[in-house]
């Protein structure tokens, strides 16, 4: 699953190097059925997000009851977001102006490559050779970790789950807990076998307290932080009104990415524009509560362009579309932009967990997920159109979405969207023969008749256990899964005949 981590040497390790990343990207994953198969035979990963999950749900709650009416903030999240896309080219031309005027730079990226391309001439064009970084799913999106790796630049991330997920070679498995799927215990052994490797190790008796892994993490970021020329963040929201950036998170390696270099580079999707500094007065209450269970996030970090005293001097904003503009276009499918990456679904839902994030096959794990990368991505292939089956539909996850999006729905909408694809390929699959055998059948009542009477017949010579074992191939697909019950001897019309036309079927 991942590429094999270097051993460097002390001097190497002086380097800097990044820990290497996974060698299988999201995009080379098995669809969602494999992965879920994978997922749920891991029976530690189950217990850890069941913990986290519950826990999540349980803060959530809480905070959530305090509010008079958190519907009628929920309507207004959805009334801004829905604002912002509808004016979404005049609204992102407004930041710019803002932006610039303060004296920051906008660059413009249509995918993941173009994006890549930026931020790596920017940093290089500093001469600097690492970088720290603030979470960002953006980045994550168009995997830019690994392209400045190639540049030979090591991207350090500080957000402390990021830190395990990197230092484990591993994948995040969700959008505000990355390492979720990981306990304390593992948390340890990763720590002792991996930090002192790219940078200040953990202390040989570490035990797996919370106060003593982060303070491990602490010592070994804060070397990174203080030397760091570059840094690159994503952003909660861009305002258009005044071009002012937002982070918002909980431990502070945010502020310090923000504060300390000379350099930031801010990765940012198009669909973040809030059009005023008022609209934040929403979203500041809506977020924090949906997602970690807060009143308010520890640290709001906003800024507008650079400045000459203390603080970045040269600010950069690469915004980026790789795709957005596809599924704003979608008049069923739009509404998935006014996703705020909160993760409140991913914890409602049951799918979820019991699977985790790396089943989905996308930096965007879960419910929103699984209606939002495949309209980025378009379905192009197995992973992309299996997401929207990626789910029972039972809707908890637009009753928790602070922005009413409708994810049930837009699943339905997908799901027809597969099949409608699927029945135009040349060579049908076994599920359409099938369908199409029962259509053939179905339309005409001699011939429904007739199979009706050849069931009858069967069941009387198949075992009386009450339902039939495992089907032949293709049917074995949906028989593995479920109990296929014996045909009735009798059919409903045979019976009707009988009992009220006083007539023998």
């Amino acid at each position: 699953m991942t590429r094999v981590p270097k051993q460097p040497t002390v001097a190497v390790a002086r380097k800097r190097r990044t820990p290497a990343p996974p060698e299988e990207t999201f995009l080379g994953m098995p669809a969602f059925r494999h992965g879920a198969k994978n997922a749920l035979a891991n029976t530690q990963q189950r217990r850890n997000l069941r913990h986290a999950t519950g826990t999540i749900r349980a803060k959530r709650a809480a905070v959530v009851g305090e509010v008079a009416d958190w519907e009628g903030l929920r309507r207004a999240g959805e009334d801004v977001k829905n604002d912002v896309l509808a004016h979404l080219d005049s609204y992102l031309v407004q930041f710019e102006e803002q932006f610039t005027k303060a004296g920051g730079t906008v660059h413009w990226a249509s995918d993941a490559d173009e994006a890549n391309r930026i931020v790596t001439d920017l940093v290089r064009a500093t001469g600097a050779d690492e970088v720290v970084k603030v979470k960002s799913m953006a980045t994550q999106e168009i995997d830019l970790n690994e392209a400045l790796e190639d540049a030979g630049i090591a991207a350090w991330e500080t957000d402390l789950a990021e830190l395990i997920v990197q230092l484990g070679h591993d994948r995040p498995s969700h959008i505000l807990v990355p390492a979720i799927h990981r306990n304390r215990s593992e948390v340890r052994e990763i720590f002792l076998e991996e930090m002192g490797r790219y940078g200040t190790a953990a202390p040989g008796d570490i035990s797996d307290s919370p106060p003593e892994l982060a303070g491990a993490a602490r010592i070994h970021l804060r070397e990174k932080f203080l030397r760091a020329k570059v840094a690159i963040s994503g952003a909660n929201f861009a305002v258009a009104e005044t071009g002012t950036l937002v982070v918002v998170e909980s431990e502070g390696n945010g502020r310090m990415c923000l504060t300390l270099p000379e350099t930031l580079i801010s990765v940012v999707g198009i669909e973040k524009i809030l059009p005023s500094v008022a609209d934040l007065e929403i979203f500041l209450q809506l977020l924090p509560r949906s997602s970690t269970g807060e009143r308010m996030n520890p640290y709001t970090s906003m800024w507008t362009g650079g400045g000459s005293g203390d603080g970045p001097h040269d600010v950069h904003v690469v915004l980026i579309d790789n795709g957005r503009t596809n599924a704003l276009g979608r008049l069923h499918g739009r509404s998935a932009l006014r996703c705020i990456r909160c993760s409140a679904c991913l914890n409602i839902c049951p799918v979820y967990e019991r699977v985790g994030g790396h089943a989905y096959g996308s930096v965007y794990p879960g419910p929103i997920g699984a209606v939002l990368t495949p309209q980025l991505r378009g379905i192009t292939s197995d992973i992309d159109a299996s997401l929207p089956y990626a789910s029972s539909l039972c809707g908890a996850c637009f009753e928790v979405c602070p922005v009413r999006i409708d994810i049930p729905e837009l699943l339905v909408q997908l799901r027809h969207e597969v099949v409608e694809k699927k029945s135009h390929a040349r060579v049908p699959s076994a599920n359409q023969a099938i369908f199409a055998g029962a259509s053939w059948m179905m339309a005409d009542a001699r011939r429904l008749t007739a199979a009706q009477k050849l069931a009858s017949a069967a069941s009387r010579i198949l075992p009386k256990s009450g339902h039939l074992g495992p089907l032949p191939w293709p049917m074995s697909k949906w028989s593995n899964a479920r109990d296929l019950p014996n045909p009735p001897a009798e059919s409903f019309r045979d019976w009707w005949k009988r009992e009220h036309e006083g007539g023998r079927p």
